[in-house]
């Protein structure tokens, strides 16, 4: 008879090694449903584009997401290094504002629910504002000394966010705020009170939010803290990346948060709220989205890098 005994953890991770090493470097959960390596392309991540009229008439797209910019796969290239490439391979996926206080730029993937249960996105991420000289109007009033630079206080925000709809419509949010919209350092983890605008909402004369206004919650005192203050690695300038690990889980159903993990810190998510729309949204159902999202907080071009992002499920 042959022995069926099960393997031991060693020997399943050597497994899922040799069959796809990429996936070694995440914890995903029972079932992975996308994981996206942009050595080999986008994978539908793709800009995330408001609504518009039965005409197709994109001037009628919602003001505060008519001008996010799409996502593209970079090399990471800088003016002094040349290519700097991804965690691995040459290609991640690149979001990149313009040099505009409060522009956003976007990359979203859409899903459905195979199942409700807790759902799972890691990624590895790095961010940078622009390398170029200083503007002394963008200035922030700590000079560089040698170890400090002040293109890290000329980086914004930049955020993680799912949209769903199980019958009731919601979204789980999570923003890095580096600092805040005067370029003073934050670095705390924050998640909205509200649920974000709709384009239904607008066609209904409830919200009317200009272009630079921001598409998850555009009122300031509608955001909260959820975390004390997280020093990411900067690395001394902004020529030089240095990759995070990021982790972040839900429940969909119970239409909870869980956790973020981000690097070593793991906070315990579980009491943040998930706003809820009162509204019943029909052609949903079973919606899935992620997106990421960065926001500039100065005249400067802000840039967040994804590479290979996972997608699980305890399905």
């Amino acid at each position: 008879m042959t022995d069926r005994a099960a393997p031991d953890y060693t020997t399943m991770r050597r497994a899922h090694s040799d069959a796809a090493p990429g996936v070694t470097k995440f914890q995903p959960l029972s079932r992975i449903i996308a994981h996206d390596d942009f050595n080999s392309g986008t994978h539908g991540w793709t800009q995330l584009s408001g609504n518009y009229d039965a005409a197709g008439n994109l001037d009628t797209l919602e003001p505060q997401m008519s001008d996010f910019r799409p996502p593209q796969l970079s090399s990471c290239n800088f003016y002094d290094v040349g290519t700097h490439g991804a965690v691995s391979g040459t290609y991640a996926l690149k979001m990149a504002t313009r040099p505009i206080k409060g522009h956003t730029a976007t990359a979203i993937r859409r899903l459905t629910m195979p199942v409700r249960g807790k759902v799972q996105l890691e990624a590895y991420f790095t961010y940078k504002s622009e390398a170029r000289a200083l503007d002394p109007k963008n200035a922030p009033p700590k000079e560089w000394d040698g170890n400090y630079h002040p293109s890290e206080d000329l980086f914004g925000a930049f955020t993680l966010g799912s949209d769903m709809d199980d019958g009731t419509r919601y979204h789980v949010v999570a923003r890095y705020m580096n600092t805040t919209m005067d370029n003073v350092p934050d670095r705390r983890w924050w998640a909205p009170t509200v649920v974000e605008p709709t384009g239904k909402e607008r066609f209904d004369g409830k919200v009317n939010y200009s272009k630079l206004d921001d598409f998850t919650a555009p009122n300031p005192d509608d955001w909260k803290p959820f975390t004390e203050p997280q020093d990411l690695c900067y690395n001394e300038v902004p020529t030089k990346i240095n990759w995070h690990y990021l982790r972040w889980q839900f429940d969909t159903e119970t239409r909870t948060n869980v956790e973020l993990q981000v690097n070593d810190r793991i906070y315990d998510t579980s009491q943040v709220d998930v706003p809820l729309y009162t509204e019943k949204y029909r052609s949903l159902n079973g919606l899935l989205n992620f997106y990421f999202s960065v926001r500039t907080h100065a005249d400067v071009r802000n840039f967040l890098y994804i590479d290979s992002a996972l997608v699980s499920i305890d399905w």
